[in-house]
């Protein structure tokens, strides 16, 4: 009996080595037996852990992708129409820094709010199977963002991309399958620098895309706020989330006069509140501290050794958080001044926390750097000169999308007399 314990705890020990093996990202599935990627079933331990959140098995799902960690999650709509997470897993490689994408070629993976079609799926990408991103959506092109062909893929291999191992793709890929057939038609992709919470966003608070980060932020709160995907739309080159409007949006024109539902408005009151306190205090409490953001090959570096052994294609980058570090400001100086040969000012990379003049109060503070307001009209914040773009409004043809694959599977058409439900409406009931 003792042997069967021993052996036991070898295989288990076994299971949780290599990339991305370990309790919350492995699948338990070997790639080699499977016969047929496209219809590979969820394990029965997934099956099992859905029927015990109380999920039904081709219920909606979102796609949650945080870089600085390297999680992508998968959440679930349970019973009573609100989500629960069903899985994690680590990201095995994403190449760039932190930020949105911007152009083709700059390495960079999306960041923002995506939706994705039966069409987005791909069981024949050479990444063994994969997902398109979306990229670019309404609010890219209005802003001349431009790219192609950014995936969610199995290989663990990235340029642009969020690359899984080929075990974790084939269940994402499950999971995405049968909530399409399940009669959903668009799984909304949430991908952002890192989990917005006072700290994390207190940490990057200089950073050139705070505030892009700050807009982006808005819809996270309305999810942790709800667990139901908020309604995300455009206008005036800006994300705009659960907004009633009057009048039609236009992704490049100046936004209508448009309000939050008053239910939304009371919960994002109290979650706003308790934000303030805490990103005052995580301000606070970084003093003049900055946080160096590691770069791609330094990120590399902190998991060389997950490479040995491994095809060369085989690249996981590890995370930021792993690779990255808080440092004061003469140390982020002096190791900048080595690395040039020459005095550099800290600013090249990374703002100070603390160089810039401080509001001598908290209600000042919190008025500089808290987020654009949930509730009532925000077409005062689309007023700013527009971009000229290449894009016009409504011209879908610049925005490449994926032709439908045969192989993918084409939600049945909701009835006509069931009008689509606007999320406040769900939300409000209950």
């Amino acid at each position: 009996m003792r042997l069967k314990h021993i052996a036991l705890a070898l295989l288990v020990a076994t299971a949780l080595t290599g990339c991305n093996d370990t309790l919350d990202s492995a699948t338990g599935v070997d790639i080699s037996k499977v016969k047929n990627k496209v219809e590979q079933p969820l394990s029965a331990k997934v099956v099992a852990d859905m029927q015990a959140k109380n999920m039904p098995r081709n219920s909606p799902i979102m796609i949650r992708i945080y870089k600085e960690e390297g999680k992508l999650e998968i959440w679930k709509a349970k019973a009573d129409n609100r989500f629960d997470m069903i899985r994690s897993y680590d990201i095995c490689a994403w190449s760039g820094k932190l930020g949105p994408k911007l152009k083709e070629g700059d390495r960079q993976a999306p960041e923002g709010f995506y939706n994705l079609t039966p069409a987005h799926l791909n069981p024949n990408s050479k990444y063994y199977l994969a997902i398109n991103t979306g990229f670019p959506n309404r609010y890219d092109a209005a802003n001349g963002r431009n790219g192609t062909n950014l995936m969610i893929h199995g290989a663990c291999s990235s340029s642009g991309c969020y690359s899984m191992t080929d075990e974790q793709i084939l269940e994402i890929y499950a999971f995405a399958r049968d909530a399409f057939r399940g009669g959903q038609t668009a799984v909304q992709l949430q991908a952002f620098p890192f989990r917005m919470t006072a700290e994390n966003m207190a940490r990057h608070r200089d950073s050139e895309h705070n505030d892009f980060w700050k807009m982006i932020k808005v819809g996270y709160d309305n999810f942790e706020v709800t667990k139901r995907p908020p309604e995300v739309a455009v206008c005036g080159k800006k994300y705009v989330f659960n907004q009633e409007a009057k009048s039609p949006l236009s992704a490049a024109g100046a936004c209508p006069d448009m309000s939050t539902p008053p239910a939304l408005v009371a919960a994002l009151s109290t979650h706003n509140k308790a934000y303030d306190v805490a990103f005052e205090k995580a301000v606070d409490k970084l003093g003049n501290k900055v946080w160096y953001e590691p770069s791609e090959a330094e990120r590399k570096a902190v998991v060389a050794e997950k490479r040995k052994g491994r095809d060369l294609a085989y690249a996981p980058t590890g995370t930021s958080l792993a690779a990255g570090k808080l440092m004061s400001q003469s140390e982020f100086q002096a190791m900048m001044e080595k690395r040039t040969g020459q005095p550099k000012p800290a600013s090249t990379q990374v703002a100070s926390l603390s160089a810039a003049p401080q509001p001598a109060t908290v209600a000042e503070r919190m008025k500089q750097d808290r987020l654009p307001a949930a509730t009532g009209s925000i077409a005062a914040t689309s007023s700013a000169p527009a971009a000229t773009i290449q894009t016009a409004e409504g011209r879908t043809t610049s925005v490449p999308v994926p032709e439908q694959n045969p192989l993918a599977y084409t939600a049945p058409a909701a009835p006509v007399s069931e009008a689509k439900k606007p999320f406040w409406k769900f939300w409000d009931k209950q």
